[in-house]
């Protein structure tokens, strides 16, 4: 059997080069790939970087699915379903937006974990009693999670090859995140697996990209003490409840972690509680940022703009705390509400909600109606931010007091960010390959 899976390509940000289309490889399909590989031939087609091929004929097709992407999955869908050839549809917004997808866009919809539907989908395939609708019927635990196909990932196309997860889920259901709408369980990795891709990537630079790193302590605790003696470089994202971890941060710097992404989301407390983030308390945010900078990591600070508690006022008042207390690098969005979350849920009951073009739910467009600023105030103050955040000036003003922060700190600020469409022509040039080694050394040896 011949098996095609596609990433439709994602819908850039205004402030995004085709460097964001290159970051890394779609570790999603590549663990399908790893599930199939030994019994069909399988292809791989990631439309970030490559033109989809309509021609080859394969048996049966998926496609990965996110909200801002199933428009143009639906399209892609339409290609092979005139062939004649079967076309699933699975992944995130698959998963907990069900009842949103549009009907007889795809002829099987793949809902929950690959490793518990895939098996009977190809089961089925070759009985030739494919079914709609295909649900993780049991819980999966650690040991159940396949690696993705490392091998397979062509290095030339993708600025960081070195990304390995550790876990599934969160165990924290923020209203705005797709995890309010899904039922998945957190779910660790066993650490030995993870070590074993850890080997896989060939790299001491390694970004965890899970949705939350430290989502169990205890685990986390243990994985770090099996990484140390490994003198690895790494990255993760983390909720802020594990700043208030000493043993855990400590352990963090021991194994060498360089910087955590962390949902701050919003300084102003009313913002916060009107989406149940129940781990964030704003007035404690000054001491978690002390206690991760005094231990040399930095911060990379996600903002969501647009909550109900925001005005006009927000974004000066967020641009001041972001320079006092020299966050390294901010990933900021606008309030987005998915369908399938308990956001939208809300917004829809009061009417707020604009347009239903998915296409515009990426967090860098208003799609509902704010309820203290208007919508061209709310854009207006998303992109102003944005460019204040990396002027010049204030890139130089949160300079780390770290001297050994400084290259990858600069590295960041400077060539992805304020000159982030001349590296992508170098990138272009050269190959993002050789740019994301070059990166490497830099952050490790200036």
């Amino acid at each position: 059997m011949y098996i095609k899976l596609i990433q439709p390509k994602m819908i850039k940000r205004p402030m995004d080069t085709d460097i964001k289309l290159h970051m890394a490889p779609p570790l999603g399909l590549l663990t399908i790939v790893n599930m199939v590989r030994r019994e069909h031939k399988v292809s791989l087609e990631n439309e970030n970087i490559q033109k989809i091929c309509y021609d080859d004929k394969p048996d049966i097709v998926g496609i990965s699915v996110t909200v801002d992407t199933l428009p143009r999955a639906v399209e892609i869908a339409k290609q092979f379903r005139k062939q004649g050839i079967p076309v699933v549809a699975g992944g995130i917004h698959i998963t907990t937006a069900t009842a949103f997808i549009p009907q007889d866009s795809f002829d099987v919809l793949c809902i929950g974990a690959a490793e518990g539907t895939w098996p009977d989908i190809l089961k089925d395939y070759h009985n030739g009693c494919l079914q709609k609708v295909y649900r993780c019927q049991k819980p999966l635990c650690g040991a159940d999670i396949v690696s993705p196909a490392y091998d397979t990932i062509k290095p030339e196309e993708y600025l960081y090859c070195n990304v390995v997860h550790t876990s599934r889920g969160c165990p924290f259901r923020c209203d705005f995140c797709y995890n309010s709408g899904s039922d998945q369980k957190y779910l660790n990795r066993e650490i030995d697996d993870v070590i074993a891709d850890i080997k896989a990537v060939g790299s001491r630079h390694i970004m965890f990209i899970d949705d939350n790193f430290a989502g169990n302590p205890q685990w986390t605790r243990a994985f770090l003490k099996a990484i140390t003696p490994m003198k690895l470089k790494w990255n993760a994202a983390v909720s802020i409840n594990a700043a208030y971890d000493s043993e855990l941060l400590d352990l963090m710097k021991e194994s060498c972690c360089q910087g955590l992404f962390i949902g701050f989301e919003s300084i102003n407390p009313d913002s916060i509680s009107d989406v149940h983030k129940i781990q964030n308390k704003t007035d404690s945010y000054e001491k978690a940022i002390r206690a991760i900078h005094d231990r040399g990591i930095m911060i990379n600070a996600s903002l969501v703009f647009g909550l109900d508690g925001d005005t006009p006022k927000t974004f000066d008042a967020t641009l001041d705390w972001i320079v006092k207390n020299k966050i390294e690098t901010v990933t900021s969005h606008i309030l987005t509400p998915y369908p399938g979350t308990a956001l939208y849920d809300r917004m829809k009951a009061e009417g707020r909600i604009v347009t239903d073009d998915l296409s515009l739910y990426n967090t860098a467009n208003v799609v509902f109606r704010p309820a203290n600023m208007t919508a061209e105030e709310l854009y207006d103050g998303y992109i102003r931010i944005y460019k204040q955040i990396y002027s010049l000036k204030n890139i130089i003003r949160r300079m780390p007091e770290h001297k050994d922060q400084r290259a990858a700190y600069l590295a960041f600020n400077l060539l992805y960010r304020k000159f982030g469409k001349f590296s992508d022509f170098l990138c272009k040039c050269i190959s993002y390959k050789r740019i994301g080694i070059w990166g490497e050394k830099l952050s490790r040896y200036l």
